[in-house]
């Protein structure tokens, strides 16, 4: 018996030593990603190290280094002469280092795992935000009637951006059987007593007031398992001195440990149901990587239509220069005729009126322009507009408006498999599909009884000294004590450690609930939230090909557009040509001059207009299929870390 209580010590002893990530690992899951999860949250940033930093670690706080609003060099490496010569794919890099939208989202995987390492405590984990800020938008026309570059990035592209950008979160209501608290916890007691008792009777104390002296001590140490195990550890311990002359033992030492284990078998019994808001947390962790990389998707669809619409703006203000120039020639040599009596002064009003209304589309443009810089700066930097550096520098985008070619657009089928494959909204809402399933095994385990198995062995141990004192009456009483009691409080020890007095229990508890109605409307509540999850996945699905397909037929349209407005500006430019030789030559008139010259600019910006909007139609597809990222070799791992590793775009050369 004795070897057998040994080896149940020893193995107690064990548990309490092992550290405590040991006994409660959960099931293994999908690696993340190293470059977004490379260190536990947990650790400080201050080297905040000394001797016994092992034992106040887990009673100090976690720094957190403050936000950081600084830009990256990037956005100076692209200033020359106070003008910013900027690319598409530095404005992409620039984006991924200094948008504010992104640097809010990186803190969403260090909230996750913040979160798993509160459900590896055993506490109700918090959830993961799930929203995804929308990009910006482009500067609309404050005219009315008037007419810009391409869509402005109206599109919303990713199925998650939601306007506002309020972060939400995936939260978890624990239900079912509750989860064990995994951290282990030591409690110590330390007293000092005195008590004065009046007694009834002296025959049992031999005084009438009974004073008792004690110093005692308690320690105790919890520890529960993922496998529904809980371990106690309890030691007591008496220093005894009082005022009866009728105790054989004065002062004495009596003190006991006891250790208990207990085992759920089964409500509550198995790791796969007290773990799963660990493995909960864990899929959490994808979820927020997926979030962020949405994100990055958003940002960069942004991106792509703001500076797109930049370069077509900026084509819309050479166009109206342009037909400044023509309404200036126009008012100009309409003054000469009328100086020398060739042309009717009221041509000259004419003239002077297309030319006017010339300069008023020419300060439109230029307005939209300086409009759409401004824009792009917010969007690029971390302090906006105020950025000493970028507040006055004007913006040349050095890349031009790709013309549309005849490359084929893939079959339908083709496109659907691509996206189903690469939208991460998809991956999303399975990782939550399977979050439900798992926080279904609690309540599934909550419709069980509840049978918990128990032992538990106290060891009890007494030493003292022979009591000296003399009863009232003055006649000495003559104590033969048991040597074996005789000592101080090593004998107590050596007794408690021998197990010379021990005290064994075992048995079970049963807890039968005779209705369980709420465990019952858990798991139906559960089981119906799983349901619309699953149809919810069908939705999103059935939205992503309804995306795609547009998107499609966005592209031909516009694809089209643009071959109808390139052929009318040239068939504008015949007329305008035509006619300014018939007026040369007497049989037009300057109205139907200057009414062409008006139609061949319009002609003209709708040709700019049809290829910014038809490379937008192709910047939406490639969206809507998932590939926005890889086609401008954007890395989500860089845009975690906020480093670009791709240099800059060398400056042209002036």
């Amino acid at each position: 018996m004795r070897t057998v209580q040994s080896i149940v010590s020893m193995i107690c002893t064990l548990a309490l030593a092992a550290p405590p990530g040991l006994a409660q690992q959960a099931p293994a899951m999908a690696p993340l990603d190293p470059a977004v999860h490379q260190a536990p949250v947990g650790r400080r940033t201050d080297p905040k190290t000394g001797k016994f930093s092992w034992i106040t670690r887990p009673y100090r706080d976690r720094d957190m280094e403050p936000i950081n609003l600084k830009n990256s060099n990037r956005a100076e490496m692209l200033i020359r002469a106070g003008k910013i010569y900027l690319s598409l794919q530095d404005a992409i890099a620039l984006a991924l280092e200094n948008n504010l939208d992104i640097e809010i989202q990186r803190y969403g995987p260090r909230l996750a795992d913040a979160d798993l390492l509160r459900a590896e405590a055993g506490g109700v984990i918090r959830g993961v935000p799930t929203n995804v800020t929308q990009g910006s938008q482009s500067a609309v026309n404050f005219v009315t009637g008037g007419f810009g570059g391409g869509t402005g990035g109206t599109g919303t592209g990713s199925g998650a951006a939601n306007a506002g950008g309020a972060q939400s979160g995936t939260l978890f209501q624990v239900t079912g059987t509750a989860i064990p608290n995994l951290d282990p916890s030591v409690s110590f007691n330390l007293t000092k007593s005195k008590t004065s008792q009046p007694q009834t009777n002296s025959f049992v104390s031999g005084t009438t007031a009974l004073v008792v002296d004690n110093l005692s001590f308690n320690m105790g140490v919890q520890k529960q398992f993922l496998s529904g195990t809980g371990f106690i550890f309890n030691w007591n311990q008496n220093n005894i001195e009082t005022n009866s002359p009728n105790n054989d033992l004065n002062p004495f030492y009596r003190g006991n440990f006891n250790i208990q284990l207990t085992q759920r078998l089964l409500q509550g019994f198995g790791n796969s149901v007290n773990s799963r808001n660990i493995r909960i947390s864990r899929n959490n962790q994808r979820v927020s990587d997926i979030v962020f990389k949405i994100q990055v998707i958003e940002i960069t669809r942004s991106v792509i239509n703001l500076y797109l619409d930049l370069v077509s703006f900026n084509e819309t203000v050479k166009v109206r220069q342009k037909a400044v120039e023509l309404a200036q020639k126009l008012y100009e040599d309409n003054k000469k005729q009328v100086e020398i009596g060739t042309l009717a002064p009221i041509e000259v009003v004419r003239a002077e009126a297309q030319l006017a209304q010339a300069q008023t589309d020419l300060i439109v443009a230029e307005t939209q322009v300086l409009q759409q810089e401004t824009i792009i700066k917010n969007a690029l930097s971390r302090t906006g507009v105020d950025s000493p550096t970028w507040q006055s520098a004007r913006i040349i985008p050095t890349d031009t408006l790709p013309v549309p070619t005849d490359e084929p657009v893939p079959e339908y089928e083709a496109l659907m498999v691509t996206a189903m494959e690469k939208r991460p909204e998809i991956e999303q809402a399975r990782v939550q599909i399977n979050n439900t399933k798992i926080g279904l095994s609690g309540a599934k385990s909550q419709l069980r009884p509840s049978l918990d198995a128990f032992g538990s062995m106290t060891n009890n141990g007494l030493a003292g000294s022979v009591n000296t004192l003399v009863p009232p009456s003055g006649i000495p009483i003559v104590r033969n004590p048991d040597p074996f009691f005789i000592g101080g409080i090593g004998l107590l020890y050596e007794q408690l450690f021998r197990r010379n007095f021990p005290d064994y229990a075992v048995g079970f508890q049963l807890n039968v609930p005779l209705r369980n109605r709420a465990a019952q409307a858990d798991i139906a509540n559960d089981s119906l939230r799983l349901r619309q999850q699953e149809l919810q996945e069908q939705r999103l699905q059935n939205s992503i090909k309804v995306e795609v397909q547009q998107a499609v037929i966005t592209l031909r349209q516009a694809r089209a557009g643009y071959e109808s407005a390139k052929k009318a500006r040239m068939l504008q430019e015949q007329t305008l040509d035509a006619e300014q030789k018939k007026f040369a030559l007497g049989s037009s008139t300057i109205f139907v001059v200057v009414q062409t010259q008006r139609d061949l600019t319009q002609a003209q910006a709708n040709e700019v207009s049809a290829i910014t909007s038809y490379n937008q139609a192709k910047n939406r597809l490639n969206v809507a299929l998932g590939e926005v990222l890889e086609i401008h070799n954007v890395d989500v791992g860089e845009a975690m870390r906020g480093e670009v590793s791709r240099a800059p775009d060398a400056i042209p050369i002036q």
